[in-house]
């Protein structure tokens, strides 16, 4: 694939129907007229090479329990290092069958008794505190300059030393990757208030902004790197959520010590399927993800653009395949209830702690995404009239 032309994502997205594959994205809607477009599953081509190392590990007759191969570790090494900057060891690993059920362990390993969660956010994270049995404060995300930024002086205010600060950068629903800058900031707050930071990367593949590069943030400092634990998948960028596999790293021996001690009659190993398609994903070199990357970037300026058109509000995506509309000027409870009788399904916004907002997943074939938009164009010219 040419890294400047996705030409070829494109013809094999157009080609690609999931209904009747049991696709949990499609069978919500099966037997109505109503397009997909809520949960965050890409109705994009799984990468090849994942195909292949699957096919090639199905070629052994007997599928049983697996412990983690050492190339899987070597890839993901290799993998955290190109793309996130980050040097990680291999004892630092704990593997995991997903990165929801990853955040889910730190909550009940971290010690504390609160749990911190900027929003919106995506909604598994709305749910940890109670599935803990801790104390949950929300801090608000505030829109300046045009994009989704943390508001340090609530979140300096929320954090102590009985807290856990529960992060996603790339920040799914907003689509925001977190700065430098940003980053720096959530390590002095988190290092000075004595928190740990669970930090959940699993978009971190989906890069749509040429100039910015994903952080990890616990790499920008070794004694933050003891107070975290970071959460990585290569599920999402490789398009291949149904088989589970993710990985916490967590530097810190003792903290590291109660994290697999909580997961622990609760959390089921990995599959040795999904190790055969996780090493092949993060071993991959090639020009594959820039590609879909790049036709992804083309399909989210495609939605901003007709969004905006149609005078709701969205902010650029940088990252994911997931727009954030802020369809509050429709004076509906939940937009994305009323859109689904006008044939668009949409991720309601008071899912992710937003009402008036909804989420719409442009991972999909360019026909797919114009004929969605025609229907949002109709409903809402349906509703001015």
């Amino acid at each position: 694939m040419n890294r400047s032309n996705p030409g070829h994502v494109k013809a094999l997205a157009d080609g690609i129907d999931r209904r009747g594959t049991s696709s949990s994205k499609w069978e919500k809607y099966a037997g109505r007229d109503i397009l997909p477009f809520w949960v965050a599953d890409m109705d994009l081509p799984t990468a090849p090479f994942v195909i292949e190392a699957v096919a090639a590990r199905l070629a052994h007759p007997v599928l049983g329990y697996t412990t983690t191969p050492e190339d899987a570790i070597a890839a993901f090494q290799g993998w955290v290092a190109r793309h996130c900057g980050w040097q990680v060891h291999r004892d630092w690993l704990v593997w995991l069958p997903g990165v929801v059920p990853g955040f889910n362990v730190a909550a009940r390993a971290f010690g504390g008794s609160r749990v911190v969660v900027p929003t919106p956010v995506y909604p598994p994270f709305l749910r940890v505190a109670a599935n803990a049995g801790l104390a949950e404060t929300r801090s608000p995300l505030a829109r300046q300059t045009g994009r989704w930024e943390m508001d340090f002086d609530h979140l300096c205010a929320a954090l102590d030393a009985s807290s856990a600060l529960m992060l996603c950068n790339p920040h799914n629903p907003t689509g925001r990757i977190y700065g430098q800058d940003e980053l720096e900031r959530v390590a002095e707050l988190v290092l000075s208030s004595g928190a740990l930071l669970v930090s959940d990367e699993i978009h971190c593949g989906i890069l749509l902004a040429k100039e910015r590069r994903h952080r990890s943030v616990a790499g920008l400092d070794p004694e933050l790197a003891r107070r975290s634990i970071t959460l990585h998948a290569p599920t999402k960028a490789y398009n291949m959520p149904g088989l589970g596999v993710a990985v916490a790293v967590i530097p810190d021996p003792e903290l590291r010590a109660r994290y697999e001690s909580a997961m622990h009659g609760f959390v089921a190993g990995v599959s040795p399927l999904a190790y055969a398609a996780a090493t092949a994903a993060w071993n991959d070199q090639s020009d594959w993800l820039a590609s879909v990357n790049a036709y992804l970037a083309g399909n989210a300026r495609t939605v901003e653009d007709a969004v905006r058109a149609l005078g709701l509000e969205v902010t650029p995506v940088e990252a994911t395949c997931l727009a954030w509309i802020d369809a509050t000027a429709l004076g509906h409870d939940s937009p994305a209830t009323w859109l689904e009788g006008h044939g668009i399904g949409l991720s309601p916004g008071e899912d992710f702690g937003a009402p008036g907002f909804a989420r719409f997943n442009f991972g999909c074939g360019e026909a797919m995404l114009a004929e969605g938009l025609r229907r949002l164009n109709e409903a809402l010219q349906r509703t001015s009239s």
